[in-house]
């Protein structure tokens, strides 16, 4: 519930337009940090592979969680730009190719 707030607040105030790409890259840094989602931002998971062992319920459910956790991170950066923008990078299938197609359209000088 908080997480809605947090967005519901940020959304009021200024959204990714491309020109104010600088600062909103500082807030959705310290959103997703305090929202325990930022790893999403450099990292991936890919789907195991199927079995039978315990082994592989384990992957699979450490997979599922990472994915959920990586939709929220993706709502969480569309939901933060301009209406304008959201088709140009709805199409990113990790919040991580997000993040990285947004600093490459839009620079910027940060490091991970």
């Amino acid at each position: 519930m908080a997480t809605k707030n947090i967005i519901s607040d940020l959304n009021k105030g200024e959204k990714l337009t491309g020109t104010n790409y600088d600062i909103w890259h500082k807030k959705m840094t310290f959103l997703l940090k305090e929202q325990e989602l930022y790893e999403h931002l450099t990292t991936i998971m890919t789907r195991p592979p199927e079995g039978n062992t315990a082994q592989s319920c384990r992957d699979l459910e450490a997979f599922e969680t990472w994915s959920k956790k990586n939709r929220c991170a993706r709502f969480t950066l569309l939901s933060c730009m301009h209406d304008d923008l959201i088709g140009a990078y709805e199409h990113c299938a990790t919040a991580k190719e997000m993040w990285d197609q947004l600093m490459f359209d839009f620079g910027g000088d940060f490091c991970y």
